[in-house]
């Protein structure tokens, strides 16, 4: 089978604030909308804006963060995969469907006066913020100085 390659790499605002629910086996999942802008001269020569809405869904670990930290007017940069899932309607007996985009990176962009604290969720990453204190301004020579490793600090 040839090699494909789904990803889909988002930046954009959250339109409302998350919805959180959990399935039967009790992993949350978190849903909501991002919107995107793209902009382009119409014939006249004016530019105009189009917004994209996006269905974001996120599983699990990335969903806690979801419910924790995101909120409506969020700038989020996102990287996920896009699913498409499809039903009968109960009520019409139609067949529907729902482009979805899967979160699979999470970072919120926007300021701590809006909410947010700067977390990156990647499958890699630790699920914590980086508390550490921000060195002074000659931070990287004074790390460097006190990080001396001698040959006792060599394991061979």
């Amino acid at each position: 089978m040839a090699k494909s390659v789904n990803k889909v790499i988002l930046l954009g605002n959250v339109g409302k604030d998350p919805e959180i629910r959990s399935t039967p086996n009790g992993a949350i999942v978190a849903t909501f909308g991002l919107a995107t802008s793209d902009r382009y001269q119409d014939q006249q020569g004016n530019w105009q804006d189009r917004t994209e809405w996006h269905n974001l869904v996120a599983f699990k670990r990335t969903a806690e963060i979801v419910r924790d930290y995101v909120k409506k007017g969020n700038k989020l940069y996102i990287e996920g995969k896009i699913q498409t899932r499809s039903w009968d309607d109960k009520e019409t007996g139609a067949k529907k469907y729902r482009t979805e985009i899967i979160v699979l990176d999470l970072s919120l962009l926007s300021g701590r006066e809006e909410g947010a604290g700067g977390y990156s969720r990647s499958p890699s990453s630790s699920a914590s913020f980086d508390q550490r204190p921000q060195p002074a301004s000659g931070g990287a020579d004074e790390f460097a100085q006190s990080a001396e490793i001698t040959d006792d600090d060599i394991p061979f």
